[in-house]
């Protein structure tokens, strides 16, 4: 028999004695359980699907899979956080499966064979106004026109991709993968109008003959804060940074560099800024480490490049290059309290990254929808503004603002779009109950390390702005790929069929998987037990 990790219990008192022999009182069913990675998408991918086709060497199926939910592999297998990962069961075994590696290595490998995206439906004669070019209004157009409607993008900036062309660095996402990723999205028929700023919602849906809007104009306005100042250094937000930086006009920032905040724009604020040429790049923030928005592995990245963080400590005033700073402390609930203890630093450039804001002005001018002090916008649950047909969904409504959640707000709204437009309620599908690693039944040892995505040295990373993090061969993506526990879902390894003694399970050929026949089943439970990834549970016998 197998060994098996975790704390299942075994299933005992199957059968009872009555006359002759034992009666079945408990029997065996195939099924499907909710794997953890699908659970943590942002965007709703079936990654345990693309997997499995992937292990197979079917690439492009895999590819296909993938794209149903999500139309920007290669954008998101560099730029996601991977919440999957950090779902994965197999990290209790020994390492996470490297998802975001393979997603990528997909993505890549679609570009280089020019795979065009599939139409879903015939065209429905209605169009659809999609204001915003980032990963929200990228994504419902792609999700929508595969639907079959009309769409047309119309986006304020010189160059679609929002935040992703502008906010995030070259050397995480080369601008020519996400322009591909665009361009792809654009041959289903997208139209994608640019440096064209929308002022009168109505008037533009109106004139456009549109049926319905979406709004995806992002949060790309940085915040400020009020900090007394006499004969400052220079002083910016680390929006406006990275976008100068992105235009080819990166500003004179001098040899010290303050940033004064602890998200992932920080990072990236502070290692773009390392890049530009600065000798010192510190990152000032009032929490610890433990309570900072950044992802851990990006605060490691920018350690990595000699990037300083002082933790517990607040800007309070700002004279020419010298900053006061107050040391801060935690209370019991995690808070940031003032000491009343002060230390000067030298600084000849602040960049400020304390979060951002959407320009929603225009949004005004309808009372029946709801804009927040910083430009957010409230929609109710099936992504729909207070105004009809008028959809909103990114980083301008509340919530997480990642890439992956916007990509996935796209095709909410889209779902919600077209069935608005046909006159219906869309619902999505009820999940599956989610599958733990205790449920699993694996054995004790593991032989499968993960693969490493190679990366450039410090200095080459410092030097420019090439990409810093390799992707996988095909050979590293597909053994990476079978890594893939198969978690709740049967994936026709023949361990049961193999421990069954009494011959009770049928194969039912190739992608097919079994069925029992319960003529011959005891109900002993070797099958569940033997069973790796939980495909099978014990029922009570119908009476």
């Amino acid at each position: 028999m197998m060994a098996k990790l975790g704390d299942m219990t075994p299933v005992v008192n199957l059968t009872r004695g009555k006359g002759t022999g034992p009666v079945r009182v408990r029997r065996p069913l195939y099924m499907d359980l909710m794997p953890p990675c699908n659970n943590a998408c942002p965007a709703g991918e079936n990654i345990q699907a693309w997997l499995e086709l992937a292990q197979a060497g079917k690439y492009r199926a895999a590819w296909e899979t993938l794209v149903r939910d999500n139309p920007m592999p290669a954008v998101h297998g560099r730029v996601c956080y991977h919440p999957c990962e950090g779902a994965c069961n197999r990290g209790e075994l020994d390492a996470t499966v490297s998802i975001h590696a393979v997603e990528r290595f997909l993505g890549d490998l679609a570009a280089k064979e020019d795979w065009p995206f599939r139409m879903e439906m015939p065209p429905t004669g209605k169009r659809v106004l999609v204001i915003g070019a980032g990963p929200a209004g990228l994504s419902a157009s792609y999700h929508l026109a595969r639907l079959g409607h009309t769409v047309e993008i119309r986006e304020a900036g010189p160059l679609p991709g929002g935040m992703m062309h502008f906010g995030i660095p070259a050397y995480r996402l080369p601008r020519a993968d996400l322009m591909r990723e665009i361009a792809r999205i654009e041959a289903m028929g997208v139209s994608i109008l640019l440096n064209h700023k929308v002022e009168n919602l109505l008037a533009e849906k109106s004139e456009g003959s549109f049926d319905a809007v979406f709004i995806a104009i992002g949060a790309g306005v940085g915040k400020h804060v009020d900090i007394p100042a006499r004969d400052a250094v220079r002083v910016l937000d680390a929006v406006s940074l990275l976008r100068d930086v992105k235009a080819g006009e990166p500003p004179r920032l001098g040899r010290r560099v303050v940033v004064y905040g602890a998200g992932n724009t920080a990072m990236d604020a502070a290692r773009t800024v390392r890049r530009l040429g600065a000798d010192e790049a510190l990152i000032v923030y009032r929490r610890d480490r433990a309570h900072m928005p950044a992802h851990a592995f990006e605060a490691d990245e920018a350690i990595e490049e000699g990037v300083r963080i002082k933790w517990l400590t607040s800007i309070k005033e700002i004279s020419r290059s010298d900053l006061t700073v107050e040391i801060m402390e935690l209370d019991a609930s995690g808070r940031p309290q003032p000491t009343g203890r002060y230390e000067t630093l030298q600084a000849d450039a602040i960049v400020l990254a304390l979060g951002q804001e959407t320009e929603s002005g225009f949004l005004r001018a309808l009372p029946d929808i709801e804009v927040a002090t910083d430009g957010g916008v409230s929609v109710r649950h099936d992504m729909m503004t207070g105004h009809p047909g008028v959809f909103a969904g990114g980083d301008m409504v509340a919530g997480e603002r990642t890439v992956t959640v916007s990509v996935g707000h796209g095709k909410r709204a889209a779902r919600h779009i077209d069935a608005w437009l046909r006159g219906e309620r869309w619902q999505p599908a009820i999940k599956h109950p989610l599958v733990s690693f205790g449920m699993l039944h694996l054995p004790v040892y593991s032989d499968a390390d993960p693969a490493a995505q190679r990366t450039l040295s410090l200095a080459e990373r410092v030097s420019g702005f090439e990409e810093v993090v390799a992707g996988l061969s095909e050979m590293e993506a597909r053994r990476e790929a079978h890594r893939c526990l198969s978690c709740g879902n049967c994936f026709e390894c023949d361990t049961c069929y193999a421990a069954c003694p009494e011959d009770a399970i049928v194969k039912l050929g190739p992608g097919r998987r079994y069925r029992y026949d319960y003529a011959k089943c005891t109900g002993c439970a070797v099958c569940f037990e033997q069973c790796p990834c939980h495909a099978i549970e014990m029922i009570a016998e119908p009476v």
